[in-house]
């Protein structure tokens, strides 16, 4: 892909992530940009609570990849999903997820997705944190076996792929922005990029 400067004067546009469905969220703005994973630690410290870890991890992510981009504009994501206090992390094994999904099953559940522009030449920071309760329907362990055997949600906090056979185990779905289910929430990045001289409509590229 060919890299042109932003409209903002920035040298481009970094996505401090290596997940595939936040680059493809990405990719709907139409702004060339790419991938790099951050290098940071994502242990959550003592004492904090799921918002605040959220927001910090987006922070360092977007950060420690500025670090090495003095002219970018880099945007840093993570979420959580949290279920009675109890934090869901990716369940990596088809038994895992399974639990996760009996667990879920009746319940409604918050997708905790924060979010971090940073402007490594001026050092601006933007954070923001998104908040989306999902409703699971009622599910059978038929229906949970299926689905976890169809769609292999394994590296999907909560199991489950929103934007794929994922949206058939909810009954409902909260929130002002779709996207942050699936990892980015692409209306407040909007925002974000808009208040570092960047609209998203305007922008152009050679060719």
């Amino acid at each position: 892909m060919e890299f042109f400067p932003l409209s903002n004067g920035a040298s481009e546009l970094i996505l401090a992530s290596s997940s595939r469905y936040r680059a493809s969220l990405l990719e709907r703005l139409g702004i060339p940009f790419r991938s790099e994973p951050p290098d940071a630690d994502e242990s959550p410290r003592a004492g904090e609570q799921p918002h605040e870890l959220v927001q910090r991890l987006s922070v360092d992510k977007a950060r420690k990849v500025a670090e090495s981009h003095p002219t970018a504009l880099v945007v840093g994501s993570d979420q959580l999903a949290v279920c009675d206090q109890q934090v869901l992390g990716k369940p990596g094994t088809e038994s895992n997820a399974r639990d996760q999904l009996a667990m879920l099953s009746g319940r409604t559940v918050e997708f905790l997705t924060g979010l971090c522009l940073v402007n490594a030449a001026t050092g601006a920071q933007h954070v923001s944190l998104a908040v989306t309760p999902v409703t699971f329907r009622s599910l059978s362990a038929a229906q949970i076996a299926n689905y976890v055997e169809r769609e292999q949600p394994l590296d999907c906090a909560g199991a489950f792929k929103s934007e794929g056979l994922g949206i058939a185990l909810f009954t409902a779905i909260g929130g002002n922005d779709p996207n942050a289910l699936v990892g980015l929430p692409l209306i407040e990045l909007c925002n974000l990029l808009a208040e570092e001289g960047l609209s998203v409509l305007n922008q152009r590229f050679p060719g």
